[in-house]
């Protein structure tokens, strides 16, 4: 496994269409959005009006030309450590109601790239690729698991079972193609086990194996989500934000 620094700056390079030097080097960056192949594509595929990362406390910025624009002229010296402050964000939500969009998902993103023993597991684990997955498809239980996005294709699952029945599913998803995305599910009566862990270190080793960064992403508010990742060694890369259209 390359460098994790490196993969991760790779990455928001794309992302951001931007250099890799750009993302490693000083102060803000503001760019217009392209669909640059290679791009992370789980949740927009090719129209992003805006998307916004900080990483080491600096901000990255891509989008439409006119919002662009504005968040340079106003946050072209913000500190990203302070950008989601409630104030700063009221602020970006009301620039962008005035072309018809809004704030939508802020999430911190954490990533491992070193395999390890995984946590001992008193219950039988199965492992689903490619096809296999199929047969999950609609089951309500596993949406974090498996998205059944083509832009963003399952890869792997991993289940635990209590007597032959699933308890928690991880799954991976290719949302590019050095980064994949890890979700897991945990039944309600199986949390507070250590199962999230159990599959999210498995599911990490079989990622690495595939000789690709897997990366995990939460709300802000989900505690116990977070505290998985932390637990099972992932560490914090960089916390996102992107904009929707708002319904007419």
């Amino acid at each position: 496994m390359k460098n994790l620094k490196d993969i991760v700056y790779k990455q928001l390079a794309i992302d951001y269409c931007l250099d890799p030097d750009e993302v490693a080097g000083t102060g803000n960056c503001f760019h217009t959005f392209e669909a640059l192949p290679g791009r992370r594509r789980f949740q927009q595929d090719t129209e992003s009006f805006l998307r916004i990362a900080v990483i080491k406390n600096r901000i990255l910025f891509a989008g439409d030309p006119r919002i662009i624009d504005r968040c340079r002229e106003k946050y072209g010296k913000e500190d990203g450590a302070w950008f989601f402050e409630p104030q700063v964000l009221r602020e970006l939500d009301h620039e962008l109601a005035r072309y018809g969009y809004g704030v939508d998902h802020m999430q911190p993103f954490y990533t491992s790239s070193k395999p390890s023993d995984p946590t001992p597991c008193p219950y039988e684990i199965r492992i689903y690729r490619g096809g296999e997955i199929e047969e999950f498809r609609g089951d309500k239980r596993f949406t974090n698991a498996f998205t059944f996005k083509p832009e963003a294709p399952d890869m792997i699952g991993i289940a635990a079972l209590n007597e032959g029945k699933i308890i928690g599913m991880a799954g991976a998803s290719a949302d590019s193609p050095i980064m994949w995305q890890i979700g897991i599910d945990v039944l309600p009566d199986a949390r507070g086990q250590g199962v999230g862990v159990m599959l999210v270190e498995r599911i990490r080793n079989e990622i690495l194996k595939e000789g690709v960064l897997p990366y995990y992403g939460a709300d802000f508010s989900h505690m116990v989500s977070q505290n998985i990742a932390i637990r099972s060694g992932f560490t914090l890369a960089f916390v996102e934000l992107t904009a929707e259209k708002l319904a007419e």
